[in-house]
């Protein structure tokens, strides 16, 4: 079937073609972009509207195998696609740990039936532990685009050395969750003005600037490759700006609770606000701004964090750490960050594209189809009944946002369509 999407307005700061012109796909890859590219069986009118590359979300957890009760695949990447994204990269922290040829076939054969594209990132260490090695040959020759041990740190140097390497060997990288467990401690939520009203044991951010600092010397020595997850201080950006400055094979990631909620919301010891790593102060909030439009952090990636009522709905400092991210993360950019579509673009889909190295991230003939269409300008308020993955938990629930995904396609396929 031929689709047409009509009088939209593309941004794309990878292709030749953009502004007002018409898109022809057939087959699932684009056929035709310009003014007069012919009839189709079915035509989205995009008059209006924004057309971009398909989003990319570098960070998530659909949570199967084994905790299917927070989130499964499907719901998960329903839940995606509502969120303008084509594609996401799936974490490692599954029961069991997706450290294994066998899990990472497992997740493939349940992805062919999601509406996005799952890549898997594998575990770089048999069972997160930071002691063993996986075989990453064997996963990568399974679709891994990347590894790491998300949700838990590499403590060792020369453990991260080690896995750095062999990743390389296989043309791949490690994702880092930067956090140095000894000097967390007890802390649940940023160590600042705030823990100290609220009484709550703090985070300190050389926590996670340590760790940032210790794998930026290690990939600027060796001449590895590195990408650093949910970087949420102004220090770590800064230790990643200089060491871009000298050529180090370094990229990185922010979420945007990172650039749209700060420590303050913590204050009514709402679990919801929970996340790891923590909510931080004004000051970073606005680094990290700084930093996603200065191009210090290459895009924006939801951590999607999904976890069942019972995990947040207790107790702060029982309660599970991370934010349902899927359904807000282009809205809460549009809000909190910028209207710059080519900015949009370049943190959401190009940049995404470009580090896990997919032929994506562009509208040009002959690829494959993964657009997001989007009103820009519609507002309206985010609320808990109209969250669909299974994973309700977000602070951002009664905020007025705006900007709205209003159609998803991937491979050709219209997958969403808002109501």
């Amino acid at each position: 079937m031929k689709l047409k999407i009509s009088g939209g307005d593309i941004v794309n700061p990878a292709g030749e073609q953009f502004g007002k012109l018409d898109i022809l796909i057939e087959d699932g890859k684009i056929s035709a972009i310009g003014k007069d590219v012919g009839d189709a069986e079915r035509v989205i009118d995009a008059a209006g509207l924004t057309v971009f590359p398909g989003f990319i979300d570098l960070h998530c957890h659909l949570r199967e195998p084994g905790q299917e009760y927070k989130e499964d695949i499907m719901s998960g990447t329903k839940a995606a696609v509502k969120g303008g994204y084509t594609a996401v990269c799936c974490m490692p922290n599954t029961k069991p740990v997706m450290d294994t040829a066998a899990v990472v076939a497992l997740v493939n054969d349940r992805a062919r039936r999601a509406p996005a594209k799952v890549y898997p990132v594998g575990a770089a260490s048999v069972g997160l532990s930071g002691k063993e090695l996986t075989e990453m040959g064997e996963m990568s020759s399974l679709g891994c685009v990347a590894f790491s041990d998300d949700g838990h740190p590499i403590e060792s140097g020369a453990m991260m050395r080690r896995a750095m390497m062999y990743a390389q060997t296989y043309g791949k990288m490690i994702m880092a969750h930067e956090e140095d467990l000894s000097i967390k401690g007890e802390g649940i939520m940023n160590e600042g003005y705030q823990s100290t009203v609220l009484g709550m044991p703090g985070i300190s951010r050389v926590a996670e600037e340590a760790m940032i600092a210790r794998d930026l010397l290690l990939a600027q020595t060796y001449g590895l490759k590195l990408h650093i997850q949910h970087v949420s201080t102004a220090g770590g950006i800064e230790l990643i700006r200089a060491a871009k400055a000298k050529g180090t094979r370094v990229t990185c990631e922010s979420a945007p609770h990172y650039f749209s909620a700060d420590d303050s919301m913590c204050a009514g010891f709402d679990a919801n606000t929970k996340v790891n790593p923590p909510l931080r102060e004004k000051g970073d909030v606005k680094a990290v701004k700084a930093g996603l439009l200065d191009g210090t952090i290459d895009a924006i990636a939801t951590d999607h964090a999904p976890h069942h009522k019972d995990e947040k709905k207790i107790e702060f400092a029982l309660a599970a750490s991370g934010i349902s991210g899927f359904e807000t993360a282009f809205s809460l950019a549009v809000t909190n960050l910028t209207d710059d579509a080519d900015k949009l673009a370049e943190l959401f889909s190009v940049n995404p594209a470009r580090i896990i190295e997919k032929k994506s991230g562009v509208i040009e003939n002959g690829s494959f189809a993964d657009i997001t269409i989007a009103d820009m300008s519609k507002q309206y308020t985010f609320t808990e009944q109209s969250i669909i993955s299974k994973g309700k938990n977000s602070p951002f629930i009664g905020q007025k946002l705006k900007g709205v995904v209003t159609h998803t396609i991937v491979d050709g396929e219209l997958v969403y369509e808002a109501n």
